[in-house]
């Protein structure tokens, strides 16, 4: 069974681990630092196999150098040069073999032009092992990334790629910013009782120093407003909030954002 661990990095960063129970050999996601992914190898006794790269940014990236220079290891990421430590370059449609299983690539730019993610189906339909989906910065908890390169219409496309996937996938973001999303989208969509349960399910576990991650495809769609356009009572208020009239989902998710970005 494939598993994910947290590795914290930084004030709110999550490095994710794989493994299989009861395996030595690792593959992590999005390394900005090497030392605590240096730290935690060597508590468990594991060794690295390969480092999945989701876009560019230094949070994602900073600690991919050092963890070469102590296992050269395949590095699997975007179509992007700057990042001169890629081995594989990926894009939309390519599959890679990662600890025996095969993680197919989503092309989702939006936060940055090169942003892929990684999707793990798992096995056949009827095993318990759950979907798994490795997001970067493309999609959070109750929230989406800042589009700090790409368009509102190719956030909200790339975004669409995750409604497609099933309900009971496991969704990895890399940062811990769940609580304060809430707080956004409680104010977008103040009667939805299915995310006021959620926001207070979520300040538990943080009172408790317990990640809010991973959550899955189903709970995001009842509860982010990046995947509720469409839901009435989002439209309203958007509307409501900059005084205009928007015309279909892709403009109410773009007001939407500017709403975040000023909340």
């Amino acid at each position: 069974m494939l598993t994910a661990v947290p590795i914290p990095a930084f004030n709110d960063n999550y490095i994710w681990l794989l493994q299989h129970q009861g395996s030595h050999r690792a593959v992590v996601v999005d390394p900005g630092q090497a030392e605590p992914v240096l730290a935690y190898l060597q508590a468990q006794g594991l060794t690295l196999e390969a480092i999945l790269i989701t876009h560019h940014h230094h949070d994602h990236i900073g600690g991919v150098e050092q963890l070469l220079a102590v296992a050269q290891v395949p590095v699997y990421g975007p179509v992007n040069p700057a990042i001169e430590s890629i081995t594989q370059r990926l894009s939309e449609g390519d599959e890679i073999a990662v600890l025996g299983e095969s993680f197919n690539v989503l092309e989702v730019p939006g936060h940055t032009l090169d942003h892929i993610a990684y999707y793990c189906a798992g096995l056949e339909s009827d095993s318990p092992e759950q979907p798994l989906l490795f997001c970067g910065d493309s999609l959070f908890s109750a929230g989406c990334g800042r589009l700090f390169e790409g368009s509102a219409e190719q956030m909200y496309q790339s975004l669409q790629k995750y409604t497609d996937l099933p309900g009971h996938t496991a969704v990895f973001p890399t940062h811990e910013y769940t609580l304060a999303n809430l707080n956004f989208a409680t104010a977008v969509e103040p009667g939805n009782q299915v995310l006021q349960n959620y926001q207070k399910s979520c300040i538990a576990l943080r009172e408790a120093d317990t990640p809010t991650l991973p959550t899955t495809i189903a709970n995001e769609l009842a509860i982010n407003p990046f995947l509720r356009s469409s839901a009435p009572e989002i439209q309203q208020r958007v509307s409501a909030h900059f005084e205009v009239s928007l015309e279909g989902p892709v403009d109410v998710f773009r007001h939407t954002r500017l709403w975040k970005d000023q909340f």
